[in-house]
């Protein structure tokens, strides 16, 4: 009698399931994430954060860190070459094979070997052209001198540096040395 009583008391009080936006909802969640991307038995790069979330559309995959990250490149010897650090980041790879990397709040790359420093509150990537750019406020630091201003430019290796908007920097000259343009100073500075 209580299976029958059951029976008739849930009919018609099941509603139906609130629609989901699946593009909304993390495919995969990672804890504690630390990766390490190598060749040939050397490392090349390795990757720790908090949290990742991967998320995928129609058009693209994309990759959260809501807790920031840290990167650490190495050379081809397997000595560390640089360090990023961000409060958060997001990588997107389109399915035409683009991929983008934004990071964001208080960036900060570190060229140890060059002892250059870059900081910025947005840094863009794109790994498929090999450039990286912001349309911010941005430090660098380097041994040749300090310089700042909004928006930059560059390639991967930190080569061809152009701020678009310099203000108040400066360069160390050696007289022996060639002219230092201080608006296209290449490279960041060592801050003291």
């Amino acid at each position: 009698m209580a299976g029958l009583f059951g029976l008739f008391s849930c009919r018609g009080k099941l509603g139906q399931a609130d629609r989901i936006d699946l593009s909304q909802v993390p495919v995969q969640q990672v804890r504690d994430m630390f990766v390490v991307d190598s060749e040939n038995g050397r490392i090349k790069m390795r990757m720790e954060g908090g949290a990742m979330e991967r998320y995928e559309t129609d058009t693209s995959s994309y990759e959260v860190f809501p807790e920031g990250f840290f990167v650490y490149i190495y050379d081809e010897l397997g000595d560390l070459q640089t360090t990023i650090t961000a409060q958060k980041a997001r990588h997107t790879k389109s399915k035409k094979g683009d991929e983008i990397w934004m990071v964001t709040g208080d960036v900060v790359t570190n060229n140890i070997k060059a002892r250059e420093v870059m900081e910025s509150d947005t840094i863009y990537w794109d790994r498929t052209n090999e450039v990286y750019w912001t349309d911010c406020y941005v430090k660098m630091y380097s041994p040749d001198g300090f310089v700042q201003g909004y928006g930059m430019r560059s390639n991967q290796k930190e080569h061809n540096s152009v701020i678009f908007r310099p203000f108040n920097s400066y360069a160390f000259v050696d007289e022996e040395q060639e002219p230092v343009d201080s608006v296209n100073l290449i490279g960041p500075i060592l801050k003291k």
